[in-house]
């Protein structure tokens, strides 16, 4: 799909000639690659015992009495809607002006709906959750046609510890909300959510670490009250040696970060010092290479999910692939492993909530294996988007197929 049928696209909704705002055509590519369809509503995955549930034991419950206060009057007064979602992009809370909830019902922004941009096209909180900054939405920029006649912003929201995103805050509306204070104030609510909740979170361990590495191409460590942003490089450092508590030897390290095996063990040590001044002495230890201290990374609590059984708790750590850019040998099969472990124990459970979250999100839309699984257990009611998406699927797949054993006969000649 070419940018000018992008922008085509939109200023045949919009009616206007001006130039399309690159984020909100990289948005519609993504949409159409994730086949959403331009018509329908979004769809309600959690009923209301489902909901009650799961917003109970949700870390934003913490954090709604200071967004209701803030954003409250507002919504009310202005026949707005404000809303919070999970970083799945399903709907948590969705309170306002009552005439303005009646009319959002009609294409399910209600809470217990997903509006990933994934499931539901362009728009502010999903695609503030995919792209992990502030987003506005005006109007026709909105993917799917029943949204159009809206405006939202949305803000992304942040555990104050690991930085992962775990859902956005935000507001919906009509016209007069196509303003850049909407934008101001969305994102000023979602840092006074971020403060309660870091004010209301535990204390970190003393002499503790938290590694936070799943979904993110450069790791976070947390220690001593501070947050320190990785390389790539010390990214992969970091998650090898958490992963080995007992320490790594110089030789094998050097195997499990470097695909090139001419790079030499004096380059490994330059990476190495300059992690120790950036990290301190008592931090990083060396003969073998280990870490100090006890050391929470965010996969290896996935892990421990998943062995204990705990797969719905696992599925909610899962933030993404380990570093997903990353190529070094070592981190590749610690990838590769907790992936498939985790998508194993999901097509077991058959659970359709469970399923979604995987298949709906940016590493598993092409994951046949999943959908499959989804098609299987969904409502009835549910089925006909599920089934067409795998339908789709697997047309791609043997197409593919199809070319490879082409290329290959060719070849052959």
């Amino acid at each position: 799909m070419s940018d000018a049928w992008v922008a085509g696209a939109v200023r045949a909704g919009t009616g206007e000639a001006g130039p399309v705002r690159p984020l909100v055509a990289a948005s519609w590519r993504r949409s159409v690659r994730a086949r959403v369809s331009q018509e329908g509503a979004a769809r309600v995955e959690l009923d209301e015992e489902e909901l009650a549930a799961y917003r109970d034991g949700h870390p934003l419950s913490a954090a709604m009495p200071v967004i209701r206060e803030l954003m409250g009057t507002y919504a009310t007064d202005g026949e707005h809607l404000l809303a919070v979602c999970d970083s799945a992009g399903r709907m948590l809370w969705v309170e306002g002006h009552p005439g303005t909830l009646r009319k959002a019902r009609a294409m399910n922004f209600v809470a217990g709906a997903r509006w990933s941009e994934s499931a539901a096209g362009t728009n502010a909180p999903g695609t503030a959750i995919a792209v992990d900054r502030p987003v506005q939405v005006v109007a026709a920029e909105h993917f799917r046609r029943p949204v159009r006649a809206w405006t939202c912003a949305a803000a992304p929201l942040h555990d104050p510890l690991s930085g992962r995103v775990i859902g956005a805050v935000d507001i919906t509306g009509g016209d007069r909300l196509a303003h850049p204070h909407s934008l101001g104030f969305v994102q000023a609510v979602a840092r006074a959510a971020e403060s309660q909740l870091a004010l209301l979170g535990p204390p970190e361990r003393p002499g503790g670490l938290r590694l936070s590495a799943l979904g993110r191409d450069e790791a976070v460590l947390s220690l001593a009250g501070r947050r320190v942003r990785l390389s790539r490089r010390h990214s992969e450092i970091l998650v090898l040696l958490a992963h080995r508590p007992e320490g790594v030897g110089g030789d094998e390290l050097l195997t499990l970060l470097y695909e090139d095996e001419s790079v030499t063990p004096v380059t490994l040590r330059a990476e190495l010092s300059r992690l120790r001044a950036l990290l301190g002495p008592d931090v990083l230890r060396s003969r073998p290479y280990r870490l100090a201290g006890v050391v929470d990374a965010d996969f290896a609590t996935v892990d421990r999910r998943l062995a204990s059984g705990a797969v719905s708790a696992a599925a909610g750590e899962y933030a993404g692939p380990l570093l997903p850019a990353s190529l070094a040998p070592g981190v590749v099969r610690l990838r590769e492993r907790l992936a498939d472990r985790l998508r194993a124990a999901l097509v077991d459970r058959g659970d359709p909530g469970l399923l979604a979250d995987w298949a709906y999100s940016a590493w598993g839309e092409e994951d046949v294996v999943v959908w499959r699984a989804l098609c299987a257990a969904v409502p009835a009611s549910q089925l006909p988007p599920v089934r067409a998406r795998l339908d789709s699927l697997e047309e791609e797949l043997t197409s593919s197929a199809t070319r490879l054993q082409r290329t290959g006969a060719q070849t052959r000649r």
